[in-house]
């Protein structure tokens, strides 16, 4: 059952490369505070080379390869050809020289031990289809002593990005729950879950903090539907289901409930995440 929700989940990522790519410019607006977030907990500094699982569309890979600058290296990796080519293509865009990229998954990386100084993971370890394992190999491939910092959504009801949109579609069509462990957005949103986890793969020093921000983008409501149900596999999946007049039932309900978040004209929504970070051992002498 693990490896049958892991291959759906990587081809809903597949599917859903295109509209990242597509919307690559407003996503990175949306979620630039993790990023810079990520790089502080993580220390990334000018030199270093940097590690970036599950990096999508092109972010954080792409902001830090700007910090590290050209003497550092970022290596980016994503299990999903789509995402690969499209963050190939806007660092060639960019004219970055300082990049490499990678398809891979967290749980085999083709690296060798002790390969980065740092490694991170934004938005990406909730999919993760051996979390231990991906843990494990993360802890691997970092020097000891390097800092490894991974994000992940704090609770959906903290953000209504997510939650508002589902209660919404939820009543147009039937949902069955997903269970705690199920690779979903929020598979780490309790605190203290991912941190345990990291702990026991080995990880010293590791810690979690919440991060409150504003999911921000230069869009209206009249823009809002088309964005966020591309950006969404679940959603898209929903949808199909549905007939055109209910479509425009749920258009029309969801943009009514998500009005209040565009009162200044563009898109605002509250949102939190949670940072966990920790350090692979040195060993003793």
């Amino acid at each position: 059952m693990a490896s049958e929700n892991a291959a759906e989940v990587l081809k809903a990522w597949e599917t859903s490369s295109q509209y990242w790519n597509k919307h690559q410019e407003l996503i990175e607006k949306m979620f630039a505070p993790l990023t810079r977030a990520l790089i502080e907990e993580a220390q990334i500094v000018a030199a270093q080379s940097v590690l970036d699982i599950g990096g999508g569309a092109g972010e954080p890979s792409l902001t830090i390869a700007g910090v590290v600058g050209l003497s550092g290296h970022v290596t980016f990796t994503d299990p999903t050809a789509g995402m690969v080519k499209a963050a190939g293509e806007e660092s060639e865009r960019r004219g970055l020289k300082n990049i490499e990229f990678h398809q891979a998954a967290a749980e085999k990386l083709p690296f060798a031990n002790n390969a980065f100084d740092v490694v991170v993971g934004r938005l990406s370890a909730m999919f993760f289809a051996d979390v231990s394992g991906a843990l494990r190999e993360i802890l691997r491939v970092v020097r000891p002593g390097g800092r490894l910092a991974l994000l992940v959504w704090a609770d959906q009801e903290l953000n209504p990005f997510f939650s508002v949109i589902t209660e919404v579609l939820n009543k147009f069509v039937e949902s069955q729950p997903e269970g705690e462990d199920a690779p979903t957005a929020f598979r780490f949103a309790r605190s203290g879950k991912l941190t345990k986890l990291l702990e026991e793969a080995g990880a010293v020093s590791v810690k979690e903090r919440a991060l409150k921000f504003d999911t921000e983008a230069p869009i209206d409501i009249s823009q809002f539907w088309e964005f966020r149900t591309e950006m969404s596999d679940s959603f898209r999946k929903k949808l199909a289901t549905l007939a055109p007049d209910e479509v425009n039932a749920a258009r029309d309900a969801v943009l009514k409930a998500v009005a209040v978040y565009f009162e200044g004209g563009d898109m605002s929504f509250p949102s939190q995440v949670l940072i966990i970070s920790g350090r692979k051992a040195v060993a003793a002498k």
